[in-house]
Order: C-alpha cells, then sequence, then structure tokens
C-alpha cells in the first residue's frame, strides 16, 4: 500500500521540488563546465517519491550541479548495480569514482555534506 501511495504522489513530489527550488550557486560557463566534468564520476541512485531523495535532488538543484540519476524502481539494471557495489537496496545513494576506486555513500545527510564540501559552500 505505501509503494502505491508513493507511486501515486511522485509527480506531485517531482513538480513541488522544480518549483520549490532555486539555483543558489552560480558559476561562470569554464567553471561550470569544470564542476559539469567533475560530476561526471558520480551517480545518484533513488527513486523519485523518496523524501530522502527529494532532499538530495534539491541540493543538486542548489548547487547546480549535474548528476546522474538512476532510479532503481524503474531499472532493474540500476537496482543491481547498487546491490552489487554498495551491498545494499538503500537510496539516497551516491556512486563517487574517485583515484580508481569506487565509494558507495548512503545517508542523505552524508550525501549534502559531501557535495557541499567539494562543489559548494
Amino acid at each position: 500500500m505505501r509503494s502505491l501511495i508513493q507511486t501515486l504522489l511522485a509527480p506531485v513530489v517531482w513538480v513541488a521540488e522544480k518549483l520549490g527550488t532555486r539555483r543558489e550557486v552560480v558559476r561562470d560557463e569554464s567553471e561550470q563546465a569544470r564542476t559539469d566534468q567533475a560530476c561526471e564520476s558520480l551517480a545518484l541512485y533513488q527513486f523519485w517519491s523518496c523524501p530522502y531523495c527529494v532532499r538530495v535532488r534539491r541540493e543538486l538543484t542548489r548547487l547546480a550541479l549535474t548528476i546522474e540519476i538512476r532510479d532503481i524502481r524503474l531499472d532493474p539494471e540500476h537496482r543491481r548495480a547498487l546491490l552489487e557495489g554498495g551491498g545494499k537496496a538503500q537510496v539516497p545513494c551516491l556512486r563517487i569514482e574517485e583515484g580508481g576506486e569506487t565509494r558507495w555513500l548512503y545517508e542523505s545527510s552524508d550525501i549534502i555534506g559531501y557535495l557541499r564540501r567539494r562543489f559548494g559552500e
């Protein structure tokens, strides 16, 4: 039942998220290009109606970050990759590739903290 409610509310959550979030970080064109390139090593595993995922997506918008979003409910391959790589199908999870290593960061507050340290404030 909870899954059905979340599925039905997902479009409402998405619209509220888009209307209620504004970019606060503004970069010049070359700086944004460097940021976009750095974001290519990141992927966010999530699903649209998860409130913790909404928090992370809002922070992505606020920090003007373009990170690949991988929905584990819509794509079984993304769910499988999260289970195999991260060890559990818990969202949100940020996949970070640095120095040839892959790290899986769970918990919205940890993900937001990482993004702020690396790209923001």
